[in-house]
């Protein structure tokens, strides 16, 4: 008998795959198509870790499970290229980005083919090739025609260590999403596009992904945040009657407002504190707020910290005039950077107000109370209620006051109602060189200039200097001296390149028209695979990745470059893969490498055991042994395979003239059913394997002298069964059993619901809640047939003899509990 040597095999198929172009996807349009993806890496120097393997052994058994079920499938490959690390390793080994990153690109592919993953690589994109972002640079050019790309200046995200600027979803808890230095405020002239035009479609979009993780759609909601609610607008006497707006969703409350809180980093707190007696203070509390983090300034447990600027702002409705703070706990970058102070219904207002000495003005009663005491407040009151002390609205609703006010200040001219987003415009410049260079040039003549398509790509010199001091494009003169594309005259390039999320925004795509020279991508050929059938990766790119991409997919369709206006259908959040209870990282020494293990016990081995050892949404804790026991089993189903190579090559009539044949024949269906539903459907993919490990057993367990037929047909399915988990065992055995083309362009086996039926059940017979005794009885009995037959049986009789029949309850096909006393 053969021995199962992976170390042999393995190569043998991926060699025979890659020469006969077995993945290349099939131009057969008669076929239904499904487009299989998962998210690409990003080729850092540590090649690939576990939790990749897992990502791609997701992808590759439903790309494999959708073309054996007569899909023609898309199912590619690349590397999100650009990006920080390769340029921080550049200046660490004095090398060029450029050749570092190639040099792990097809590190990385390699060890992709290794473990046997199904990818079209004729499709292969890497977004750091001129040939990539050429495009790149073509979409932003479509984006900057359509009003949507800008520059201004701004107060940016500036992360000192990386020195770059981060979009807001790139700063987690206040630290770099990369680095996790401290992230702090910077004003820069920056590129941004208009993600905020979207808004609303993506919030209504997420209604429509029903085959997303609810709680992906919940973390998108929550970045967008929207708000409906009234903008009130304030006046400031000593500024010329400068108008102050403030955004907020209980403009019920608007008669309780005692002051105005600006935030530090308000344009207007310069000139409000100008000759002030505490100016130097409130401008030190400046530039400390710039340093801190949003959760240090805002979280539910900071204590409020704010300074009187000594200017009044004039209360819309009364004319009062109110105090001017500015405080801590208020940010320029949601709503207006202004808030009106109503201590009496809002916690924080109340916190401030409470430590301040400000005063609290009740406006709303609970229910059923007549008068309130400001003295006797312990905390705010923010549920429903009755207005007081409001004037003309004393004795509404809140609901009613909030709809009535917004019109009255309508009316007034001093606001009315309107909608806020916790969403920003996308920030895009990154002030480093490995990234997609913008394609904009400043002329002293003509301005912003953008770079004809016509003259793209934009490409990256070689003479530049990394010293981790600047931005390295700005140390090359042949990059930023040229000439304006409109007058000719003398000009200089944009040096800030682009984040590199804009690359991964668009790469799927790419991927459906990859050799295009003139165009990002063909719309027929796009049309034909959008959107993504299935697309598997990280919960972590929840906000980054997926929001920016649902955002470009809708610019694009607006551009009636593309029919969807959603990239993915379904999307697949996998669970981390952990060692010893923790993420695996280097930091930690619990790193596992998979060419480790595949050195050690082969692809497949690996392959099966991340898809086996948990649910695929769920985390996976790493375990040596559950990996030897997973070779072991393709050890048990080579052996066992190779037992029956001629009784499958064969072929023998399937005859089922006996209930251990039958009983086989069922197993088999039955596994079919389940491997189906769980692994093309449920993407349970780990019980889906343990179906197969129980027709296993069952097949071994199969007496020498049954029904030889259904033993073969057993054999041959559950290899089939097997190939889309471990494509290289299987395809060796396929080959073994005669067959000359390839397992995996094999048909996928049916089941037939009839075979599923039970000719025969045993009951369980209980007395008194004990079980005593085991009775066959045929599927189809009804109740009363099998309390009679079961009733009449002489071990029965003689285990209630001499007891009163009190009950007798039946479950049909599974028990009969006898109450006797």
């Amino acid at each position: 008998m053969k021995k199962y040597t992976p170390a042999d095999i393995e190569p043998k198929w991926q060699s025979v795959w890659a020469e006969n172009k077995a993945h290349q996807t099939s131009e057969e349009t008669d076929k239904p198509t499904f487009y299989a993806l998962e998210m690409f890496p990003y080729p850092s120097g540590e090649g690939l870790h576990m939790g990749h393997v897992r990502n791609y052994a997701i992808g590759d058994v439903l790309a494999r499970f959708k073309g054996m079920n007569g899909y023609r499938v898309l199912h590619p490959m690349g590397a999100d290229a650009f990006g920080l690390p390769a340029e921080n390793a550049a200046i660490q080994r004095g090398v060029n980005p450029r050749a570092w990153t190639l040099k792990n690109m097809e590190r990385i592919r390699q060890e992709q083919s290794r473990l046997g993953n199904s990818y079209d690589w004729d499709r292969y994109v890497g977004t750091c090739t001129p040939e990539y972002y050429h495009f790149t640079q073509w979409l932003f050019l479509l984006f900057y025609e359509r009003g949507l790309a800008y520059r201004k200046k701004g107060t940016v995200n500036w992360c000192p260590q990386c020195a770059t600027v981060l979009a807001n979803e790139q700063v987690e808890n206040g630290l770099c999403w990369r680095c996790d230095s401290e992230v702090v405020k910077k004003d820069l002239e920056q590129w941004y596009l208009k993600i905020t035009d979207y808004a609303d479609r993506l919030l209504e979009g997420l209604d429509e992904l029903t085959e997303w993780p609810e709680k992906v759609r919940a973390m998108q909601r929550n970045w967008i945040g929207k708000s409906e609610g009234a903008q009130i607008s304030f006046t400031i006497p000593e500024l010329g009657l400068t108008e102050v707006p403030v955004f907020t969703t209980r403009p019920d409350t608007l008669y309780g407002v005692s002051y105005m809180v600006l935030a530090p980093e308000h344009p207007l707190v310069p000139r409000l504190i100008e000759g002030k007696p505490n100016e130097q203070t409130i401008d030190q509390f400046i530039g400390q707020m710039k340093k801190e983090t949003e959760l240090s300034r805002t979280g539910s447990d900071v204590e409020k910290i704010g300074y009187d600027t000594g200017a009044v702002a004039v209360h819309p409705l009364t004319g009062k005039e109110i105090p001017i703070w500015v405080a801590n706990y208020v940010l320029m970058d949601y709503g207006t950077g202004a808030v009106m102070g109503v201590p009496a219904h809002d916690e924080r207002d109340f916190l401030f107000a409470g430590k301040y000495g400000l005063p609290i003005r009740t406006v709303i009663l609970p229910p059923g109370q007549e008068h309130g005491k400001n003295d006797e407040m312990k905390e705010a009151y923010v549920d429903e209620g009755t207005l007081v002390n409001s004037g003309s609205f004393d004795g509404m609703s809140k609901r009613e006051a909030i709809s009535a006010i917004t019109h009255h200040l309508e009316e007034v001219g001093s606001g009315g109602k309107t909608t806020t987003y916790r969403l920003r415009d996308w920030l895009v410049s990154r002030q480093r060189y490995w990234g997609c260079p913008i394609p904009i040039v400043y002329c002293d003549s003509c301005g912003v200039v953008p770079i004809p398509k016509e003259d793209l790509p934009v490409t990256l010199p070689e003479d530049v200097t990394f010293d981790g001091k600047s931005n390295p494009l700005t140390t090359s003169d042949s990059f930023r001296y040229t000439s304006c594309p409109s007058c000719g005259k003398e000009a200089r390039r944009e040096t800030d390149t682009m984040d590199t999320f804009i690359d991964s925004s668009w790469y799927y795509l790419r991927y459906t028209d990859p050799k295009n020279k003139e165009l990002p991508f063909a719309p027929e050929k796009a049309n034909e695979w959008m959107a993504v059938d299935d697309y598997i990766g990280g919960v972590e790119h929840a906000v980054l990745h997926l929001l920016y991409s649902r955002f470009v997919t809708k610019v694009l369709h607006d551009a009636e470059m593309i029919q969807v206006d959603e990239p993915f259908k379904r999307l697949f959040t996998l669970g981390m893969v952990l060692k010893d209870g923790s993420k695996m990282s280097k930091s930690k020494g619990n790193v596992v490498s998979p060419m480790e293990i595949i050195e050690k016990y082969g692809a497949d081995t690996a392959r099966m055991f991340v898809l086996f050892a948990a649910p695929a949404d769920g985390e996976l804790d790493w375990n040596d042994a559950g990996v030897d026991g997973i070779y072991r089993f393709l050890n048990r189903v080579w052996r066992m395979a190779q037992q029956h190579v001629e009784l499958v090559h064969e072929k023998p009539e399937v005859k089922l003239e006996d209930s251990v044949a039958q009983g086989l024949n069922r197993l088999l269906h039955q596994t079919v059913k389940k491997v189906t539903i769980d692994a093309g459907d449920r993407y349970q993919f780990n019980t889906a394997i343990s179906a197969i490990m129980e027709l296993v057993n069952g097949i071994n367990a199969y007496p020498a002298e049954g029904d030889r037929g259904v033993l073969a047909e057993a054999v041959e399915k559950m290899v089939l069964m097997l190939a889309p988990f471990v494509p290289h065992i299987t395809e060796e055995l396929w080959h073994d059993f005669g067959h000359e083309s390839s397992v995996h362009k094999k048909s996928w086996p049916t089941y037939d619901e009839k075979a599923l039926i039970l000719d025969e059940v045993e009951i369980v017979v209980q007395i008194n809640g004990k079980v005593r005794h085991k009775s066959v009885l045929p599927a189809t009995a009804d109740k009363a047939m099998i309390e009679e037959t079961i009733l009449a049986e002489e071990k029965v009789k003689a285990l209630i003899e001499g007891k009163t029949i009190r009950k007798v309850v039946v479950v049909p096909g599974k028990l009969v509990n006898i109450v006797a006393q």
